[in-house]
């Protein structure tokens, strides 16, 4: 079986080299993509000067977005004949020892995506500021009442895809390249009939770095919910 963990990363150099070496120490079999939009070089350098197996590192020269980073991601696994594909944050929100989960979910229930949910009721979202909570409970709410999928949460970016819907979102263009790419995706799939699937996470706040998340990008986000309502897709 092979897996790919996409992870894109900005500015994380507190954090990326502890979690490369917690997913190889647990899935020695499993492959990491690092696609890095830092403003500095402290991250390239520090993956340079680390020996990973399974790591595959790209710096890009710009801040191109979550969604574009993905994207790259995908059209990376989908080259290099990957199965199934993961994709996590690079600041600890997303518990590496959770990934097997996943795998698994994906697996047992032939789903062709599954998100870890924070607002399943086995949930929990640990140490989160209250704008960073009070934003994702409005995104999702204005989700759930424009597209009205039975999912509790549209917008966390620890998935798994299987290549087949992989396939299906690189035929589109995306128009949204931040975090609402998330939600951009799984519209997508759902129209088509894919199979879609939730499990519970525990979403932790990041206790090293500053989000790069700022007031700016929330609110086009939130307006690109609207966009992706009324967008042909």
């Amino acid at each position: 079986m092979k897996i790919l963990i996409i992870i894109p990363t900005y500015n994380e150099d507190k954090n990326i080299i502890n979690l490369i070496n917690d997913i190889e120490l647990k899935y020695n079999k499993y492959n990491i993509l690092i696609i890095d939009d830092s403003s500095n070089l402290l991250t390239k350098k520090l993956v340079n000067r680390s020996e990973f197996r399974n790591l595959k590192y790209f710096k890009r020269d710009a801040k191109l977005g979550r969604g574009n980073a993905v994207r790259f991601g995908f059209n990376y696994a989908i080259k290099n004949l990957y199965e199934y594909v993961i994709e996590m944050d690079s600041d600890y929100s997303h518990d590496p020892d959770e990934i097997q989960h996943l795998v698994n979910k994906i697996i047992n229930d032939k789903s062709d995506l599954v998100i870890g949910s924070r607002y399943l009721p086995k949930s929990q979202i640990l140490g989160w500021p209250l704008k960073r909570r009070l934003f994702s409970i409005l995104a999702n709410f204005l989700a759930r009442i424009l597209f009205s999928f039975k999912i509790t949460d549209y917008t966390n970016g620890f998935r798994i895809y299987n290549m087949k819907s992989i396939i299906e979102l690189t035929k589109y263009e995306i128009k949204n390249h931040g975090f609402i790419y998330l939600t951009e995706t799984l519209v997508i799939l759902q129209k088509r009939n894919f199979m879609i699937t939730e499990y519970p996470t525990v979403f932790n706040n990041r206790k090293l770095g500053k989000s790069s998340l700022k007031f700016k990008e929330i609110l086009n986000s939130l307006f690109g919910i609207f966009q992706i309502k009324f967008r042909k897709i």
